[in-house]
């Protein structure tokens, strides 16, 4: 059974930096695409970015793109969202998952982006 868990969330001011992680188990992790999800206040999970198995591909939603870097770390099974220059839009719920391939939902992790 998958299972994901991700931390590293919290309370940074317009501008700041925070960095995210989600921790998988129960998969061959680096044989699958991985991808982290936000779901704000009030609205459903959206799709944020999404890495390969061996890193060469990655995407991004329009409005992260510049602005946050997703990557990972194999030998921890473990994958990273490194988010930059932060706006208070990009508050909600954090959430990794495997792309294409969804398994159950883990806590998440809430950032919170506010003066």
């Amino acid at each position: 059974q998958v299972r994901l868990v991700e931390s590293g969330g919290g309370l940074v001011q317009p501008g700041g930096s925070l960095r995210v992680s989600c921790l998988v188990s129960g998969t061959d992790f680096s044989a699958v695409t991985m991808g982290w999800y936000r779901q704000a206040p009030g609205k459903l999970r959206d799709f944020v970015a999404d890495i390969s198995g061996n890193s060469m591909i990655t995407t991004y939603r329009d409005p992260v793109k510049g602005r946050f870097t997703i990557s990972r770390d194999n030998a921890k099974n473990t994958v990273y969202l490194q988010m930059n220059n932060l706006k208070p839009e990009d508050t909600g719920v954090y959430y990794c998952n495997i792309r294409r391939n969804t398994q159950p939902w883990g806590q998440g992790t809430q950032v919170t982006v506010s003066s």
